[in-house]
């Protein structure tokens, strides 16, 4: 009870300590204020320059890249993660190392033994493919060269 009564006393007289004067509330307001202002105008410009180069790849008939630049507009940032996790599990950001366990991984993936046993799946054997195929006639081999050369 002792130690949080003091703690609680030690954090009010820093709270205290730290309270701002009118005049640094003032200088403070109006700085987040022109802040605001200088992002709102930034944003305005950069969408007025995504707006003229969408319409500008419309102009030049560059569908593809001007419905790149529409659904990278519409939706919005999207920060993609460059981690991965090697086998035992431990976070991985470094390129070399990501590139060291995608190796590995590609070489376990890539370099494996055939199977010593077909895997069998109900009657069949996988890999094994049954075909059945009509036999065909003169008449059906002549019939299908007219319809080439029509």
């Amino acid at each position: 009870m002792q130690i949080s009564n003091r703690r609680n006393e030690e954090s009010k007289r820093n709270v205290v300590g730290k309270q701002k004067t009118g005049e640094e509330e003032q200088e403070y307001y109006h700085k987040r204020k022109e802040a605001h202002k200088i992002i709102r105008n930034k944003k305005k410009t950069y969408v007025k320059n995504v707006i003229e180069s969408i319409e500008e790849d419309q102009k030049h008939n560059n569908s593809k890249k001007m419905y790149q630049t529409v659904n990278q507009f519409k939706k919005g940032y999207q920060h993609t993660f460059g981690i991965i996790r090697n086998k035992k599990g431990e976070l991985a950001m470094n390129t070399k190392e990501k590139a060291e366990i995608w190796k590995e991984y590609f070489d376990k993936l890539l370099n494996t033994e055939e199977p010593r046993e077909l895997i069998r799946k109900g009657n069949k054997e996988i890999g094994e493919v049954e075909v059945e195929v009509e036999e065909l006639t003169i008449g059906d081999e002549k019939r299908s060269i007219r319809n080439l050369k029509k």
